[in-house]
């Protein structure tokens, strides 16, 4: 039967069977060392008088397991049998070992395919999948309902821009920015609903903080009182997802030595007019109507030194930034927020608008084509309740959260302005 690395602790004295790759490799002559990976970690292996295959190829080992405190972990596999399951054919074109400080970026991502087997560049995604999982199994205890909605859509669900176009059979359709319009629909079925799904952005940029296609995660929740329920039922999900993380993925939070938030009981909230006026007041940097990235990082300082929290809400942004759908008052603000980690915006979100004529007005004055809209907007003749919503880019909360230099790390096979492969 076979044996993971991480329980050989429970077997010392005993024969194993190990499956996994051939992480690396020593020959002494009589002696050699080599380091056996599975998924769950790396584990020395001592035997003579073996061929071994290039690294990367696949093994079977049969050993007895026993202490040394010089080898990984203070265990060691002194091996009787090695089978080759698969040999590698030819060298990698990264040597998984040393990575880190061997390739480039861009190489790290040309050969992504055998570079993810890397122990530091497979565990973002691991910490990512554990973000997920925390994601809903709170909305699931808050009797969430997950939905699976369309990702070739008819238009846009902010307009005409930044959208990727697709021929569909004899129509002109496009991939999905987001299931915004969708999740609002689903409100009136379920109340509540939540979405893990990619969405994708036709952008130029070509930024350490930016993917054209990106897994977004969507909540939208009916019979709110306004945005501060969506702030606080945002607060309580990110503790659990930071939990999660931390509980079943902390061997790859440590092997990053990334820096582990605390959690506040309340987030701090500026409003967009306030957060302005401390960047032209307080801080000296002279911002515009809508917050740069250079506008966001000063505020992520100024609540790290003010409340001693990477954590920041901005709320009330102006009707002209935001989309259509959403919740104007009467003050030329809307009912939305921003959520900061660390300087970057992670989630977006607000109230929105739930009745039909005021959605009509509000597409007008935006200057959008009412055809494009017309099954989104048949729902709202059906007593649509006040409702609202948010999504978390997974990618970049999991970028900032480990410290990751650029979020193409923090995704398996990344889409970017110049990446279709692989």
């Amino acid at each position: 039967m076979r044996v993971l690395v991480r329980d050989l602790k429970k077997y010392v004295g005993e024969e194993v069977e190990l499956l996994g790759f051939l992480h690396w490799r020593r020959d002494l002559g009589k002696v050699q060392f080599l380091l056996l990976r599975d998924r769950s970690g790396i584990v020395q292996v001592v035997t003579g008088g073996q061929k071994l295959p290039l690294p990367e190829s696949s093994l079977r080992v049969r050993g007895q397991v026993v202490e040394n405190p010089k080898a990984p972990g203070g265990l060691e596999v002194q091996a009787k049998e090695i089978e080759i399951l698969s040999p590698a054919l030819e060298p990698t074109p990264v040597e998984i070992p040393k990575e880190e400080w061997r390739a480039s970026p861009d190489t790290l991502l040309e050969y992504r395919y055998v570079t993810l087997r890397g122990e530091k560049a497979r565990a973002p995604l691991r910490v990512q999948a554990a973000l997920v999982r925390g994601f809903r199994r709170y909305l699931d205890r808050q009797d969430f309902t997950e939905i699976f909605t369309p990702k070739v859509v008819r238009a846009g669900a902010e307009g005409g821009s930044g959208l990727f176009g697709v021929d569909y059979f004899e129509y002109r359709a496009y991939l999905a920015q987001s299931p915004q319009l969708y999740k609002q629909i689903m409100v009136g079925v379920f109340e509540r609903v939540y979405e893990v799904a990619p969405v994708w952005r036709m952008e130029e940029h070509n930024t350490s903080r930016h993917l054209n296609e990106y897994l977004s995660l969507d909540v939208e929740m009916g019979f709110i009182g306004g945005e501060e329920d969506l702030m606080r039922l945002e607060e309580n999900l990110l503790q659990e997802m930071l939990e999660e993380a931390l509980s079943s993925a902390g061997n790859e939070i440590r092997l990053l030595e990334a820096e582990w938030p605390s959690f506040p009981k309340e987030i701090p909230r500026l409003t967009h007019a306030e957060a302005r006026r401390i960047l032209k007041e307080e801080l000296g940097y002279p911002v515009g109507q809508d917050l740069s990235e250079e506008a966001e990082r000063l505020l992520g300082q100024y609540a790290k030194e003010r409340w001693g929290l990477d954590w920041l809400f901005i709320t009330h942004y102006p009707r002209s930034l935001r989309p259509f759908y959403t919740y104007p008052e009467e003050d030329s603000t809307t009912r939305s927020f921003d959520l900061l980690f660390r300087g970057l915006e992670i989630t977006s979100g607000g109230q929105r608008i739930h009745r039909y004529q005021d959605l009509v007005e509000s597409l007008k004055a935006k200057g959008m084509d009412l055809e494009g809209f017309k099954g989104y907007l048949e729902v709202f003749k059906y007593g649509m309740p006040p409702h609202g919503g948010f999504a978390i880019g997974a990618e970049r909360l999991t970028q900032k959260l480990l410290g990751l230099p650029n979020v193409r790390y923090a995704r398996a096979f990344p889409r970017d302005r110049h990446r279709l492969t692989p």
